[in-house]
């Protein structure tokens, strides 16, 4: 593994193993504050909010002045905002913490892209983004019992070392990250600073149309999820903080093995990426229709099944926004596909947050139902590219 490649899986680790302390925590922490399900909810919606509107602008960025400059401001807004959370004496500054981390989020987007420079073909590039999902897997295994140990003494104790953790990533970022983008926009291309500008160019790209509104749908589903299982977990079968963290580092266990592992020996070598996409989502989307059962172990082998399906999704549905993007503007396809995410991720927390309040299970129903809505657009796009590929085979023969 090249040094530079160290580097950034570096960073992704510390800025994950932060999300992997925190999730467990997060609904004991607030509840402090309030007890309804959607405050809690809104506190995921409003950082993908102010997400939503930086991602693709740090993405287009990171084109034009670096990769190196952009990851740097993410690291310390991210540390910034933790430190306001933990703070926090009111439920203002709960939010104030979010949206701070939230303005300059870009730390996974511009990450991707790194990885994407440095690789040598199609396959190295899919690997790499592979990496980065072994690792976020590999910090869920860690993060959750920090968070479990941490939150022991206090319940704002995991929040100031999310934050101290984020500080010391910037430092050694500044240090010793090297700038990897040699194929920069030409000075004479402004980078737009209206964040939907770069979604106007997406919606105007037809190739790429129908794998933004996937992963939108996907997000979605992610979104109702993570922000809704702490709540369900501790409702449904009586689980405190500890046993949950217990859940996610079984989450990140099998994340870290499919993507390091199994995804170069297994999936890629005997599935191509657009069968993998239709595959797994129907997987992912049985894996939630298993969830919202009352027994326990049901739920388990459906948490297994949604953790394969979105470990790989994850990985390959952005390997090929990145495989059919420009090859001088890939940090921006990428930034749009976060701040695509991004969005879902502002709609799906208040979803989920108002479905659970009707019923606790339906959260898990309505995120199936939206993976089956990406099922059915991307099973479309094949079907078209199919049917192209058919009639250009064809030969024209012309009427004596």
């Amino acid at each position: 593994m090249t040094k530079t490649k160290l580097l950034i899986l570096t960073t992704v680790f510390i800025d994950a193993i932060g999300i992997g302390i925190i999730v467990p925590i997060m609904p004991f922490f607030v509840g402090r504050f309030s007890q309804s399900p959607l405050l809690m909810t809104s506190l995921f919606s409003v950082f993908s909010l102010c997400a939503f509107f930086s991602s693709p602008v740090i993405g287009a960025m990171s084109d034009k002045v670096g990769r190196r400059a952009a990851l740097i401001i993410s690291i310390f807004s991210t540390s910034l905002g933790w430190a306001v959370f933990a703070a926090a004496p009111s439920v203002f500054f709960l939010f104030l913490g979010r949206i701070i981390d939230g303005c300059a989020a870009g730390n996974f987007p511009i990450a991707q892209a790194y990885l994407t420079d440095i690789a040598r073909d199609d396959k190295e590039r899919t690997t790499n983004l592979g990496l980065i999902g072994a690792v976020f897997g590999l910090a869920f295994i860690i993060g959750p019992f920090l968070g479990g140990l941490l939150g022991s003494v206090s319940h704002a104790f995991p929040f100031w070392f999310v934050a101290v953790l984020a500080l010391v990533n910037g430092i050694l970022a500044i240090f010793f990250l090297p700038e990897t983008n040699k194929d920069r926009m030409p000075s004479h291309h402004r980078v737009s600073l209206n964040p939907f500008m770069p979604l106007k160019r997406a919606w105007g790209y037809k190739p790429l149309l129908p794998s933004y509104w996937a992963w939108f749908l996907f997000g979605l589903a992610i979104s109702a999820f993570m922000s809704i299982f702490a709540l369900y977990a501790k409702a449904a079968f009586g689980l405190q903080e500890f046993a949950i963290g217990i859940l996610f580092a079984v989450m990140g266990a099998v994340i870290a093995l499919n993507q390091s592992i199994a995804l170069r020996h297994f999936w890629l070598k005997y599935f191509k990426e657009p069968t993998l996409e239709l595959m797994l989502l129907i997987v992912f989307a049985c894996g939630f229709i298993l969830m919202s059962s009352d027994g326990f172990g049901i739920f388990v082998v459906g948490l297994i099944g949604v953790t394969l399906g979105q470990s790989v999704l994850r990985v390959v549905m952005n390997s090929q926004i990145a495989a059919q993007a420009d090859p001088k503007a890939k940090g921006e396809a990428l930034g749009i596909a976060s701040s695509v995410a991004s969005l879902s991720m502002v709609i799906g927390p208040f979803i989920a947050g108002y479905a659970f309040q009707y019923n606790r299970r339906l959260p898990f129903v309505i995120a199936s139902v939206f993976l089956m809505m990406a099922f059915v657009i991307l099973y479309n796009k094949r079907k078209m590219l199919r049917n192209q590929h058919l009639s250009a085979d064809v030969p024209v023969i012309s009427e004596i």
